[in-house]
């Protein structure tokens, strides 16, 4: 194995490029790939050195060997998430494809400094919420949801019976709730993002920290999101947005 000057290893710099690249759509789907030889000849590098770094894109479903054929891009899954005055991650993607499920929820005496400062707790607790998003069966973002619990009484109750956070919302009986803030950012992926959407080493993440309120602007929901970069494209409404208040 050879490394760069940096120490990070030349296959991952290669499944890197060729990583953005299919994702950019220069290497569409059903695409053959070049050979090892015009991969080698491109990169600079032993055939050995891009045999693995394919072989790094195929163990993530990026692409595929047809034998005596060549590798091929294989179709990936893409989610369409869209921040706008309702925002629901359960509604991003196509129907079917995409699936929202909490995996955990418990109340925190003393939640972290910025999530009480944006609910407004003033020393009360709120309730952790640690939910996933699947498009195919692929793990592409990982969110955790904070809740004012003097506004969602035994939500967590509601959530282990719907499964679903905004159908417990609607049994604590809040029907409606806006976005009235959102910050976006990037950021290496930390070791259990990386297990948890199966990433390779040094992948990034986009990061989505927002705040929803009652129509009547009281804070309830305080989110920070975590999305495969490589999987996940942001759609902001401006318009929408602005009709709020330009936040």
């Amino acid at each position: 194995m050879t490394r760069s000057a940096t120490g990070y290893s030349t296959w991952r710099l290669i499944a890197d490029q060729l990583r953005s690249e299919i994702v950019d759509g220069s290497f569409p789907p059903e695409v053959k790939l070049p050979t090892e030889g015009e991969l080698a000849d491109r990169f600079g590098v032993h055939r050995n050195t891009v045999r693995q770094s394919v072989a790094a894109l195929a163990a993530e479903g990026l692409v595929a060997t047809r034998q005596g054929s060549g590798t091929f891009v294989v179709p990936h899954p893409l989610l369409v998430h869209r921040i706008s005055l309702r925002t629901r991650l359960s509604e991003s993607g196509r129907p079917g494809a995409t699936s929202h499920r909490p995996i955990a929820a418990e109340i925190a005496a003393s939640p972290p400094h910025e999530v009480a400062t944006r609910l407004r707790l003033d020393g009360r607790p709120a309730l952790r919420v640690e939910t996933v998003a699947d498009v195919n069966g692929s793990t592409v973002a990982r969110s955790t949801a904070w809740f004012d619990v003097a506004l969602t009484p035994d939500l967590d109750i509601h959530l282990r019976q719907t499964r679903s956070i905004t159908k417990a919302l609607r049994a604590v009986g809040i029907d409606d709730y806006v976005r009235t803030w959102s910050a976006v950012s990037s950021r290496i992926a930390n070791a259990t993002e990386t297990e948890d959407m199966n990433l390779p080493a040094g992948s990034i993440v986009l990061v989505v920290r927002s705040v929803n309120t009652l129509v009547d602007r009281t804070p309830l929901q305080y989110t920070n999101t975590r999305f495969r970069a490589d999987r996940v494209e942001l759609d902001i409404d401006f318009d929408a947005l602005e009709d709020l208040g330009g936040h």
